[in-house]
């Protein structure tokens, strides 16, 4: 299950679970609706409750990054899985955006807060 927010130009992504395919279609269609709206974005996705995800999932992502090189400004991963740390690097092939992994949604928060503020 994924629950999704929407703050300004940001992204705030919950996974709870199993990632399904149709969680990932979901905040496929957020991100996809924003960055058409608003132009470039912050991503937050909290993994810290999500139990595992599916193959389909991982093929998606791939595409998903690849067809959205430019359109992340930073990503912040929440987890404490070493694996999904290592998922996500390998998603920043793809993608020019800032990426950085994290245990706590707090440190997170304020790492994407930093360039807002820059701005």
């Amino acid at each position: 299950m994924i629950v999704i927010q929407q703050q300004n130009n940001r992204v705030l992504a919950n996974v709870y679970g199993e990632f399904a395919l149709a969680d990932f279609k979901e905040f496929e269609e957020t991100v996809n609706y924003k960055v058409r709206f608003e132009g470039p974005v912050d991503l937050l996705m909290d993994l810290r409750e999500m139990a595992d995800f599916t193959v389909d999932v991982a093929w998606e992502d791939i595409i998903f990054a690849r067809s959205h090189p430019n359109d992340f400004k930073r990503i912040a991963v929440v987890t404490h899985s070493q694996w999904v740390t290592w998922s996500a690097w390998l998603s920043n092939i793809f993608v020019s955006a800032e990426m950085q992994t994290f245990e706590d949604d707090t440190e997170a928060i304020a790492w994407l807060d930093l360039e807002a503020v820059a701005e």
